[in-house]
């Protein structure tokens, strides 16, 4: 349409929340369908967090707040940042926004002109390139491949960073594969950074808590603390507290740029839900008791899942440290046809046939930036995960 901008024309709807809504659709028609696209925990937020944004309504908390989040919750994310990552801010330094994306979204577009370039290891989370697209930016992606875990050397980013280069966003653990990177291979690439001062880190660190067996999270200006001056701390509360539907991510960095973030969040949104927000004091402040068993059904899980895919042919499914997704690997099953009649050309194709003849719903790897591959959530019921994974055998065992 000759209305819409320019700009529009640059970017993509989200592929994962239109497999979402292509397995709620199929449902809805009577299709039996499990749907493994969606990034977000099948656990309900737990009580204290429901019955703290309750008593918020009940004592009238449910009117404007400042644009960029209450007081009270910006003192539980400092206290947060001291406790769990060793970061020392003041509440001036912190900023809340409407969920993780908007936090991202706010700093790109205050920060980003004509021309410049933002690092994105791949695969990277759908939204990342699509934002910096928005915000006036370019993409560049850095390819990290199965072997070495989905993870980028020093050497690769090093080798990717150019005069334009604005930004390097990182995250670990990683959506879409749950790759997660100790505190050695992180301070490689922090050493990297060091050498060049003009570039800026924005971490995403939804994943912080989901970590498993004995990897140890760590986040860039923990490892560096010399980076400090010039890294966006991104993370937010719906992940690891089951809370994605309450729409709460937060950030802390310069004084500066919190600011211009704030500015740009004036003039869309405004602040964040209320209640929300109060709830987020409670998520952060209150007991902690309730991760380690839910990580603990998470590790069964991953690695039920990982067993399974890994035993059906052509898939080769590494077992990543945090998250609750597997990216499998599906080079084995390129070039063949399925029962239907379908060659599979693309990872793309590959999905779409998968759920046409298994009903099974998982997200392509080119949604991703790298192929060919796929991903699953795990962050269901195990039933589904074994039923899932038992098509997705029998699928494969088909293909010709």
């Amino acid at each position: 349409m000759p209305f819409l901008s320019d700009t529009l024309a640059r970017v993509k709807p989200s592929p994962t929340i239109a497999v979402s809504n292509l397995a709620a659709e199929l449902k809805r028609q009577g299709k039996d369908v499990i749907g493994l696209g969606a990034g977000e925990p099948d656990f309900d937020t737990p009580q204290n967090i429901k019955d703290a944004a309750k008593a918020a309504i009940d004592a009238g908390k449910t009117k404007y707040t400042a644009v960029d989040g209450i007081a009270e919750l910006k003192e539980a994310i400092v206290a947060k940042f001291k406790r769990d990552n060793g970061l020392t801010y003041t509440p001036s330094q912190v900023t809340v926004g409407t969920g993780g994306k908007q936090i991202l979204y706010n700093a790109l577009i205050a920060t980003m002109n004509p021309g410049d370039e933002v690092i994105i290891p791949a695969p990277y989370w759908v939204s990342y390139p699509d934002m910096v697209l928005l915000a006036g930016g370019e993409p560049v992606f850095v390819e990290g491949p199965s072997e070495t875990g989905y993870k980028i050397t020093p050497a690769q980013l090093d080798a990717a960073i150019t005069p334009k280069t604005k930004w390097f966003i990182f995250n670990s653990p990683s959506n879409p594969t749950g790759a997660g990177y100790t505190a050695a291979e992180l301070k490689g690439l922090t050493d990297v950074l060091m050498r060049h001062p003009h570039v800026w880190v924005m971490t995403d660190d939804m994943y912080e808590h989901l970590v498993y067996g004995d990897f140890e999270f760590a986040t860039p200006a923990e490892v560096e603390p010399g980076l400090i001056d010039r890294t966006l701390t991104c993370n937010g509360v719906s992940k690891a507290y089951a809370m994605t539907g309450w729409r709460i991510g937060y950030a802390a960095g310069p004084e500066q740029l919190i600011k211009a973030m704030g500015k740009v969040q004036s003039q869309s949104t405004s602040n964040p839900c209320s209640i929300s927000q109060w709830a987020a004091v409670e998520a952060l402040n209150g007991p902690q008791d309730f991760l380690a068993p839910n990580n603990k059904t998470f590790v069964r899980r991953r690695d039920m899942v990982v067993e399974m895919l890994n035993a059906a042919e052509g898939i080769n499914c590494p077992t990543p440290e945090g998250a609750f997704y597997v990216y499998p690997s599906i080079h084995g099953c390129m070039d063949k046809t399925t029962p239907a009649g379908t060659r599979i050309d693309t990872d793309e194709t590959f999905a779409k046939a998968l759920l046409e003849e298994t009903g099974v719903a998982v997200v392509f790897g080119g949604a991703f930036g790298l192929s060919p591959a796929f991903r699953v959530s795990y962050a269901t019921s195990d039933k589904n995960l074994k039923e899932a994974c038992t098509r997705i055998q029998n699928f494969c065992a088909a293909l010709s």
